[in-house]
């Protein structure tokens, strides 16, 4: 039977990585492409070989490296060329793609060079051709193209605008794709005339398509008057770049052509497809929570809202949990936080450093919040796993949780105190995981 504080945070801990492991490009991968003979499955689709002139791979992801890697063990030479996105750190050994190292979450000018070259890629695929697209989350920073007029410095401080402002990634994403030549399905119309199949581990609440990665390869039902009552709704028409406002003003009058829309028939075909997300990582974390000798309880896998709020909810779940012990409590999603400070940290560290000052002084919960992608905030941690001893051992050593938590300043406040998850990149992505015990 589990017990014990320290005990508590291994499982904690073991429990998330065994719902990261499940969701593991390798795995998802292998089961949605196949070869038998001389045909080709994706996910349902299938395609003669010999009819094909080239298969091209590409996409951008935190996640797509290990996506390209097991699709190159699956496909070999039957690959004709590709070009990947992937952030920083998160590149692999690829024999027959290539790849393009860039900034997230705030885009950067390898950022421009993949999107131009993902680009020439898809341009060149003809009529008898194959485009592979392998999404994952990251990659709206990572294909950093901008529309005409709009300049590297005005993306950054667009992204680092709508990052600090609080709004939920759908609204970051509406944004994005009316800057953009690629987002939005305009890869997709780039890829005109061969066939076109993306193969999407997603990191958003509700798994559209549209919205994973700005959806570059499906039809996207946002306008340009969606993307400036965003800015508007977080009062950031003051500080957005007048370039950009100029851009989606124009937009909204017709000026600009819109994104493609559902029904467009340039995509009849191609196809969209999620392989992965939160809730498979769930049902993995919740079995192997009852294989540790946990009674584990799905709290849901869509959970959206700030960290402060989701915190309280978990931890008055956990404080109102009246069913068989030891349970597990488990919620998938992703908060966010309005940035008022110039701390360092992340959305998980904050919501589990609001989570440590709500459970001070009880004794027989443990929560874990962290990051499936390993990278929470611009952090080198996935996140945080706390009890009533991670504020007992700050409150020693001098801490004020509070004026960490209003900093924004998590990431050192569990530098010091401990609770710090490590995991490295995972080479997957399908947003949060959080985790209560209850003893």
């Amino acid at each position: 039977m589990p017990g014990g504080f320290m005990n508590a945070s291994a499982a904690a801990e073991i429990i998330f990585r065994e719902g990261v492991q499940a969701v593991r490009p390798e795995k998802l991968i292998r089961s949605a492409v196949r070869i038998w003979g001389e045909q080709l499955t994706l996910c349902g689709n299938i395609y003669s070989l010999p009819s094909l002139n080239n298969i091209y791979v590409t996409g951008a992801g935190k996640a797509t490296a290990g996506m390209a890697r097991a699709l190159e063990q699956v496909l070999g030479e039957h690959i004709s060329g590709g070009l990947i996105a992937v952030k920083y750190g998160h590149d692999l050994p690829l024999e027959k793609i290539k790849q393009i190292e860039a900034a997230h979450p705030v885009p950067d000018e390898n950022g421009l060079k993949a999107a131009a070259a993902i680009r020439a890629l898809v341009d060149k695929a003809g009529k008898n051709d194959l485009v592979i697209c392998l999404l994952s989350g990251g990659a709206s920073a990572l294909l950093a193209d901008s529309a005409d007029g709009i300049s590297l410095d005005d993306l950054q401080r667009v992204s680092d605008l709508l990052l600090r402002s609080g709004a939920a990634i759908t609204e970051i994403n509406t944004v994005r794709k009316h800057l953009s030549t690629l987002k939005g399905g305009q890869l997709a119309r780039c890829a005109r005339p061969a066939a076109l199949v993306s193969l999407i581990i997603s990191d958003v609440v509700g798994n559209n398509p549209a919205v994973i990665a700005s959806g570059p390869t499906a039809p996207d039902a946002s306008t340009f008057k969606d993307a400036l009552q965003v800015i508007r709704r977080f009062r950031l028409e003051e500080e957005i770049p007048h370039a950009v406002m100029d851009h989606l003003e124009k937009g909204s009058r017709g000026a600009v052509p819109e994104t493609p829309k559902p029904g467009d028939a340039l995509f009849k075909d191609m196809s969209n497809h999620v392989i992965g997300s939160n809730k498979l990582a769930i049902a993995a974390a919740a079995r192997q929570a009852e294989g540790l000798g946990y009674h584990p309880r799905l709290l849901g896998f869509g959970a959206e809202g700030r960290a402060e709020e989701l915190a309280g909810f978990l931890v008055k779940q956990a404080l109102d949990y009246k069913g068989p012990l030891p349970a597990c409590l488990l919620l998938g999603g992703e908060s966010t936080v309005e940035v008022r400070a110039s701390g360092k940290g992340g959305r998980n560290q904050h919501l589990a450093l609001a989570a440590a000052i709500a459970l001070e002084g009880k004794e027989n919960i443990t929560l874990l919040s962290a990051g499936t992608d390993g990278t929470d905030g611009p952090t080198d941690v996935a996140g945080a796993v706390v009890s009533a001893a991670t504020l007992e051992n700050a409150r020693r050593k001098g801490l004020r949780p509070a004026d960490f938590l209003r900093d924004c300043d998590s990431y050192h406040f569990f530098e010091q105190a401990g609770g710090h998850i490590h995991t490295g990149p995972t080479q997957t992505n399908v947003m949060d995981l959080m985790i209560a015990l209850v003893h």
